[in-house]
């Protein structure tokens, strides 16, 4: 039998005072006159649990904010575009100037259902994660398949999109669609995009033979591609096989891609439109879409065009000592850093005093860019 029955059957039944229930249970005062109050209006309902939850909750999220994070979820899946919690707290930030923390809005989409938990997904600590230091230091690249619809909605012929991206920024190159990759087509999108953006330091792909003939048994000579990168000193760096991890931003590209195409409303049914598409994508993934992977998920084309690039080794005149170093402007409006044994005090301007930087260092050439925004501060 509960307490709560056996001090209400003391007080009803036996006749016992209150206080003398409350002494011969341990229990305040009080709490059995609230308790005999209860019972006295609802009977046997008194002595089921009740819930400790505070009838208001000052500091809980308004619903006005709850319902603009489900609605950015809709909108953002509907388009086609990432929906994470990180993406959402970015665009109620940038577009409703509201601060709403990551684990806020986690709870909020695992609340309504919106959620799906993948436990046997591998974790990302498990993975060995790198990056080059400047854009055009590595370029990925791969193809993809995609499948063309007729008018009246069927499958239509499958078609293939080769793709080039920089490593540091994951700014999109190159994408085209073709109907079949060769090794011609992959050598004309390389120059496509060198003639744009320069010559990179080294490329990255995986061991298709429209990349690498390496493993051909040495019949099959070098392919184009390989031929153009050796003729300007360009290294070429291959994955090893059975593990695609090591190309694993062209293929998150690639399904971030294939993902926003799939939603759009009309899908292609030529290569042309099929390529207008893929022009409209990268616009949105270059300029406007938040990448998380970026330092305060800037846009691929904000890490791209703000920073030096990288050559190839044959356009460098002298051995140069590379690196990039994080750091925050004094309150007098210097920074310092250290050449050759010697400290170098360095004047950036009181207005951007305690402002954190990136000083890219290449040789006795220095970048200072302002971390936030990816604005060049300085150049000396």
């Amino acid at each position: 039998m509960s307490k709560a029955r056996l001090v209400i059957t003391a007080v009803v039944v036996e006749g016992r005072t209150q206080s003398e229930v409350a002494r011969s249970y341990g229990v305040s005062k009080g709490w059995v006159s609230r308790l005999l109050a209860r019972y006295r209006i609802e009977g046997e309902a008194a002595f089921q649990p009740r819930s400790r939850r505070p009838s208001t909750s000052p500091k809980a999220t308004p619903t006005a904010v709850i319902d603009l994070v489900i609605r950015t979820r809709r909108q953002l899946t509907e388009a086609g575009l990432d929906a994470g919690a990180e993406t959402i707290a970015w665009h109620l930030r940038h577009h409703h100037q509201l601060s709403v923390s990551r684990a806020t809005i986690h709870r909020i989409l695992v609340r309504h259902g919106l959620v799906v938990p993948q436990p046997a997904k591998r974790p990302k600590s498990s993975y060995l994660r790198f990056e080059a230091e400047l854009p055009n230091e590595c370029w990925q690249s791969d193809f993809t398949h995609y499948r063309l619809s007729r008018p009246d909605g069927s499958p239509a012929a499958e078609v293939e999109i080769i793709s080039w991206l920089d490593d540091h920024s994951r700014y999109a190159l190159h994408v085209t669609a073709h109907p079949r990759i060769s090794g011609p087509i992959v050598l004309a999108s390389f120059r496509l995009a060198a003639s744009q953006h320069g010559f990179p330091a080294s490329t990255l792909t995986d061991n298709g033979m429209v990349y690498t003939a390496r493993f051909a048994g040495g019949r099959g000579g070098r392919t184009a591609l390989e031929s153009e990168l050796r003729q300007f000193n360009i290294i070429q760096k291959n994955s090893r096989p059975n593990h695609p991890t090591t190309c694993g931003k062209i293929e998150r590209f690639q399904q971030t891609m294939k993902k926003w195409l799939r939603a759009q409303p009309s899908q292609p049914a030529t290569i042309t439109d099929l390529q207008t598409l893929l022009d409209s994508f990268v616009a949105e993934y270059n300029q406007r879409r938040p990448h998380r992977s970026l330092p305060r998920q800037a846009t691929p084309a904000t890490a791209y065009q703000t920073r030096p690039k990288a050559t190839p080794a044959a356009d460098r005149t002298r051995d140069h000592h590379n690196r990039v170093r994080q750091d925050r402007v004094d309150d007098t409006g210097v920074v310092t850093l250290r050449i050759n044994g010697k400290l170098h005090h360095i004047g950036i301007g009181r207005t951007h005093a305690r402002t954190p930087i990136l000083m890219l260092i290449n040789g006795l050439d220095i970048h200072i860019i302002h971390a936030t925004t990816g604005q060049i501060i300085r150049e000396l």
